[in-house]
């Protein structure tokens, strides 16, 4: 008997997919079944930013880099209504109002994406507390069922991660989703051909293709970065 012949493929450990983590299974197939999926990536000057986080932060307004980036994505869902809706019964239905869900990791390797509703109505500040307080519903079970299903668009951060790009799944029947990728800091050619280190933001919005083309997307993830790129 070779060596070959005595490995051993039992493995240690066995988690059943069912309950909470079946669903998410199901559902993440289920959108890759059902949608006509397209990812779009772009890279963004997120320096001007963390500069106005820092300032706000001075002023005693402290709030996340995904808390600007989610004031940025309600102004340009504004701008690009045809994103901010949902894909149900073969109809494309638009909503005025921007119900955002933030995709966040569970405890045991779980994901949820609870809503934010009515999202534009809020301060910057009033978001930011908000979502934390939807976060920590989200990690004791607490969540409503609209708030687990009622989202128009979602955000999906994995900014602290060393992934500059990624291909988030669309959360159905949403159009789009949102994936925010690792801030570097990068060399970049200034518009007086000046090379200066700036903070390069990596973004990637997955949408439906079957509720909107590659053009509006397109329209939608240069109108974002160039709103990012202000500050």
């Amino acid at each position: 008997m070779n060596a070959q012949s005595r490995i051993d493929q039992t493995p240690d450990k066995v988690i059943p997919m069912r309950g909470m983590r079946g669903m998410i299974a199901d559902n993440m197939r289920r959108s890759l079944d059902e949608a006509a999926q397209l990812t779009h990536h772009a890279e963004c000057d997120a320096t001007e930013l963390f500069a106005t986080k820092e300032r706000l932060a001075g002023k005693g307004v402290k709030v996340s880099i995904e808390d600007l980036v989610a004031q940025a994505v309600i102004t340009t869902l504004g701008e690009h209504p045809e994103l901010n809706g949902r894909v149900e019964d073969k109809e494309i239905r638009l909503h005025d109002a921007i119900h955002l869900s933030f995709a966040m990791a569970l405890p045991g390797n779980l994901l949820a994406a609870p809503t934010l509703f009515n999202a534009g109505e809020f301060s910057l500040m009033e978001r930011s507390e908000a979502r934390k307080a939807l976060a920590q519903r989200a990690v004791n079970g607490k969540l409503t069922v609209p708030e687990m299903t009622g989202g128009t668009f979602t955000l999906s951060n994995l900014g602290l991660s060393r992934v500059q790009h990624f291909t988030p799944i669309v959360n159905l029947p949403q159009i789009a989703i949102l994936g925010i990728g690792e801030t570097r800091l990068k060399p970049r050619v200034m518009p007086d051909y000046s090379i200066e280190p700036r903070r390069i933001m990596g973004l990637s919005l997955s949408f439906d293709h079957r509720a909107v083309d590659g053009a509006p997307a397109a329209a939608f993830l240069t109108d974002l970065c160039n709103l990012i790129e202000k500050g």
